[in-house]
């Protein structure tokens, strides 16, 4: 059985994005005031104590789901949603802190810190800690989820995340509801010469953007990529009245004389009964990735990023939980890897 499936434009190897473009993330410091300078004072005191374990959770925080994709610099780019509780926060404003802490000393530790300075002599200061990555958001309270991203080598660590209220300038005001939670995540390594893809992104939706970002934009917005913005779906449940669509990155294929991969991207479902076997449920159509369908200006030499995704309408599929394995076959290495999402899909 053949699966009609709505074709993702924006999701093809027919969009070339530079990794310049992809993962621009650092941005220029927007001058803080004065009470949130001492905010950060107080959440990077928070951020230490989490390392001993104590973490309130006042504000409902939860990672809800992380993605990897390949970086620049022998780097990989890691966009991750956290969900929390927008009716326990009384400020109109919040405090996000990320702080990425190695598990392995082997890995190299950025520079990067907005440790405080003791003060303004130079001999009473002290080193702050290294960590792979940290960072620090004022932003505007009452979304109830929340997309950064970090950059870091392959490797595991610890992510140590803090949502906090903005403090009261008023005598006796409560103390600032705040709420700090660990995710422990391993890094996959995409700077090897192996065949291999990013994360399959599962898609809530896909939206064009009329141009890249800015670094600044992309910071509070790390799931737009090039000239469209990736909404994640964070439960993959879907209902019969939607679609699934998915989305990812295709690394290291070998290509010819032209600098062109020959690349076929099959995407095969799997039912999967209660208490049974899982079977073949259905197909969409091979992608083909190679000279004849890219663009002519495509050339892998300069960066440019070979994608693939679908969007296939799940009004056939009976509810019920589903496999979707993405085969990648690549022609000229004679390579094949696969990747699996699970979902489950609802009467609507």
């Amino acid at each position: 059985m053949m699966v009609n499936r709505r074709g993702l434009t924006l999701a093809t190897a027919a969009v070339m994005v530079l990794s310049s473009v992809l993962f621009a993330q650092k941005k220029d410091d927007k001058k803080q005031t004065d009470q949130q300078k001492k905010d950060t004072l107080d959440i990077v005191k928070l951020a230490d104590a989490a390392a001993t374990g104590q973490m309130p959770n006042d504000l409902g925080l939860a990672w809800a789901h992380e993605d990897y994709l390949k970086a620049t610099g022998n780097k990989e780019y890691v966009p991750f949603t956290l969900t929390y509780d927008p009716s326990k926060i009384s400020t109109p404003n919040i405090a996000l802190y990320w702080r990425v802490v190695a598990k392995d000393a082997a890995t190299p530790a950025a520079t990067l810190t907005i440790a405080p300075k003791k003060d303004d002599k130079e001999k009473d200061r002290k080193p702050a800690p290294k960590f792979a990555y940290e960072d620090i958001n004022f932003v505007n309270a009452g979304m109830g989820r929340i997309s950064r991203a970090f950059t870091v080598t392959a490797g595991t660590y610890d992510v140590y995340v803090i949502l906090r209220e903005g403090s009261s300038t008023q005598k006796n005001a409560p103390a600032p509801k705040v709420s700090v939670i660990k995710q422990t995540l391993t890094v996959p390594d995409f700077w090897t010469p192996d065949l291999t893809t990013s994360s399959v992104i599962v898609a809530q939706r896909i939206e064009p953007l009329n141009a890249p970002l800015s670094p600044n934009e992309q910071l509070e917005r790390p799931y737009a990529l090039g000239q469209m913005e990736i909404v994640p779906a964070l439960d993959n449940k879907f209902s019969t009245k939607q679609e699934l669509s998915i989305f990812m990155l295709i690394y290291n294929p070998k290509t010819d004389p032209m600098n062109k991969p020959d690349v076929t991207v099959e995407y095969n479902f799997y039912a999967k009964p209660a208490g049974a076997p899982e079977k073949f449920f259905n197909k969409t159509s091979p992608q083909d990735l190679n000279a004849k369908t890219l663009p002519a200006a495509f050339d892998m030499s300069l960066g440019h990023q070979l994608q693939t995704g679908q969007a296939v309408p799940l009004a056939s599929f009976p509810a019920g939980d589903y496999r979707l394995e993405v085969k990648v076959t690549d022609k000229l290495a004679t390579k094949t890897i696969t990747r699996d999402v699970n979902f489950t899909v609802t009467a609507g």
